[in-house]
């Protein structure tokens, strides 16, 4: 079966369908980019055929974007074969550029065939760069669609004609959102920027009226007319160059110069922009072939693309029957309690939001009626929908309201005594097959099991704050833990649309043990008299969305230094590295506690901006003479994370390096270019890292030592990839 099928129809209106078999939504794929160029070549020889509409088989979505297995898998093949890649990757120009140009006359423009795109709905990435061909884009007024080329968030770039086409449709400056940020919109939004031409209820009959009423000089493209000039001027002229520079200095001001399909996309407008439109387009295939060559796209594309989908879809889960969640209690209307509920409610699960007063239970209902007004001001929700959602939560005192929930999640204060209290309260009420997990940050789950007589169905779910915006839920399986807690957990965590790794029970878990070093590391060098600028940028050169200063004020100091005081009183003294735990003590001692006291390793004012780097900290810890280079700093920011997830899978607390590279991308923001501390470790290459480990092991201490396991992997010439992949 074909994935693009021509009908002819008897008002000379043929009608191309995309529809992928086996596929609830379309995805460009190899054998679609051939099925497309029979199908173009056939309407443009059929005399018969006076125009062409392009739409979808399926219901309410036109495509998802292309296959980035296809694109992994033109790499495997291609990888070494340069001009066979190149090729390759031109056919789709070549299908584009045959529905631009059919049959028209080189020199008048005239003579050829209206194309048209009819959007049911979504139409992202490689879909859009199809569309973006065709001379007229309808879509119907889909609330859920989203239209854009959102390929830079996965580490490639528009590399199907989006590149070239978008820069001489709009400008270099009014394109860079779509292009540089992978900014997607709603049919409305999309009709006001211009990415589509009209929104119609029926979008398939608005396209065919239109396709046999247009004009030849309804069907040329602006690059293609005589005298075009590029919206916003061309990079050599005065305007352009000022729109070029202010372009770079905005992707580069974000990007920190760490993504490479940033930097390949930048050269891929300013060099195609220089050249006629036919040429540009093989400029863009050369960078993007660049892109698809760089190791950075293939792990931004195996740990976002590949490995969250696989670990969304239950590629971990038990073989346990469904456990879909129907009604859950939420125990604790604090800020995370509350952000459960209200995730918990948007996906239609019946919620019960207890807490010790009714004061403090309404309060954290509250907090989803504050972001449905957001929303609605946005125009992003209508009031019906907000009360259809608030409908969904019931707060209260009353314990035995719980008495049918098939899921307890505990969010109450992080103290064992507390929770134990909770937890045999609420297992006397509850059914017994309920499961009950605690969100929890640091307690281990086992432990807290304790108090349970179901350790069996006792497990930790663990959220990230704010609830409503992070997309990782981080489980983790107490000793005693069963399948069916598994199983609830990670249907549960579907159900609300986040992305689960599930972990054993450690110290701190997965995510925590990784982010809490290197921070521990930032103030342990502000000890030594590192400057605070060389820290902060460091982290940021190295593609992390925050620095490590910024992100200890956005955490809280005096968070930092309750995790340390309970180290130290659970490990013992030499658990935490006196320098740190000095800097931390200066810090709150001074009540700089971060941006909720407006003052911390930051200045704010009084609206909490933050206006620089508190300096006055080098009265208590001066700068030293010597500064230590900024690889070196890098070093030591990257390897505090990258050598606890080694451990954390050499001590089975990660079962899977996908969870791991998941897990670190979308928890704490790890250097998203490197798809994750796995993905790091096998482009920097395990060899390379055990020498650095071992300099700075030299220089700063055994907390830098290489992990067995991280050196065998170095001494036998593999990668953790390679070696650990399922």
């Amino acid at each position: 079966m074909t994935e693009f099928t021509l009908t002819k129809h008897d008002d000379g209106v043929a009608i191309i369908t995309w529809d992928v078999p086996g596929k609830s939504m379309n995805v460009l794929t190899e054998q679609g980019i051939k099925d497309l160029k029979a199908a173009v070549d056939a309407a443009n020889a059929d005399d018969e055929i006076k125009g062409v509409v392009i739409t979808s088989g399926k219901e309410g979505s036109f495509a998802a974007g292309a296959d980035l297995n296809m694109l992994a898998g033109a790499v495997e093949t291609f990888g070494d074969k340069p001009d066979e890649m190149f090729e390759n990757t031109m056919q789709i120009h070549y299908v584009l550029r045959a529905i631009e140009r059919n049959n028209m006359d080189p020199k008048t423009n005239k003579g050829g065939k209206p194309y048209a795109a009819a959007l049911p709905g979504t139409a992202l990435g490689g879909a859009y760069e199809v569309a973006l061909a065709t001379h007229r884009i309808f879509c119907a007024p889909n609330p859920k669609a989203k239209i854009g080329l959102p390929e830079i968030m996965v580490g490639v770039f528009p590399g199907g004609g989006g590149t070239t086409r978008m820069v001489r449709k709009f400008g270099i400056m009014a394109a860079a959102p779509y292009l540089l940020q992978g900014k997607t919109v709603s049919p409305d939004k999309a009709l006001k920027a211009g990415l589509i031409d009209e929104v119609a209820d029926d979008p398939v009959a608005a396209a065919r009226a239109w396709v046999l009423s247009a004009s030849d000089a309804d069907i040329l493209k602006p690059w293609d007319a005589k005298g075009y000039k590029m919206p916003g001027g061309m990079p050599y002229h005065p305007q352009g160059f000022q729109t070029m520079a202010g372009s770079i200095v905005m992707a580069n001001g974000q990007s920190w110069g760490a993504f490479p399909a940033i930097q390949a996309i930048l050269k891929a407008i300013y060099e195609g922009a220089l050249v006629p439109f036919d040429t540009a387009l093989k400029v863009e295939a050369r960078w993007f072939q660049n892109v698809l060559l760089n190791p950075s796209s293939e792990a931004m594309i195996r740990t976002l693309f590949i490995n969250k989908g696989a670990l969304e879809k239950g590629a971990n889960r038990p073989d346990v029957g469904d456990e879909t969640v129907k009604k859950v209690g939420v125990l604790g209307a604090g800020m995370m309690g509350a952000g459960i509920a209200y995730v918990s409610a948007k996906a239609g699960i019946e919620v019960v939001l207890i807490d010790q007063t009714q004061e403090a239970a309404d309060k954290g209902k509250s907090y989803s009626e504050g972001l449905l007004d957001k929303a609605i001001s946005r125009k992003k929700s209508t009031p019906e929908k907000k009360e259809a959602l608030l409908s969904k939560i019931t707060a209260s005192t009353d314990l035995e309201l719980l008495k049918d929930v098939d899921l307890i999640v505990e969010a109450v204060f992080e103290d064992p005594g507390v929770k134990a209290e909770m937890t045999k309260k609420v297992e006397a009420i509850i059914p017994e097959d309920a499961i009950f997990a605690s969100n929890t940050s640091t307690l281990p789950i086992t432990g807290l099991a304790e108090a349970s007589v179901r350790p069996e169905q006792f497990i930790g779910i663990h959220f990230f704050s704010p609830v409503d915006k992070m997309l990782l839920v981080e489980i983790i399986k107490g000793e005693k833990s069963g399948d069916r807690a598994v199983a609830k957990s990670l249907d549960f965590v579907r159900q609300i649309k986040k992305t689960p790794i599930v972990v054993n029970d450690a110290r701190f878990f997965y995510a925590n043990r990784c982010i809490i070093p290197s921070g521990n590391e930032a103030f342990r060098m502000i000890g030594e008299g590192v400057g605070l600028p060389l820290i902060e940028n460091a982290g940021r050169l190295l593609g992390f969305p925050v620095g490590s200063l910024q992100l200890m004020d956005e955490t809280s100091i005096d968070l930092a230094g309750r995790i340390s005081r309970a180290t130290m009183a659970q490990e013992g003294e030499d658990a935490v590295d006196p320098l740190t735990f000095k800097v931390i003590e200066y810090l709150e001692g001074k009540g700089r506690l971060g941006r909720k006291a407006k003052a911390g390793l930051y200045e704010y004012d009084e609206k909490g901006k933050r206006q620089g780097l508190w300096q006055g900290i080098h009265e208590e810890f001066p700068l030293a003479e010597d500064q230590p280079d900024v690889e070196t700093v890098q070093h030591r920011l990257m390897l505090t994370q990258v050598l606890e997830a080694v451990r954390a899978l050499e001590e089975g607390v990660l079962e899977d390096i996908r969870e791991g590279d998941v897990g670190a991308v979308l928890g704490w923001g790890f250097a998203p270019w490197s798809g994750g501390p796995f993905g790091w470790l096998d482009i920097t290459g395990p060899a390379r890292v055990v020498e650095i480990c071992d300099a700075l092991e030299a220089a700063h201490g055994e907390r830098f030592k290489a992990p067995a396991l991280l050196r065998e992997v170095a001494e036998k010439g593999e990668t953790f990839y390679g070696r650990f992949a399922s």
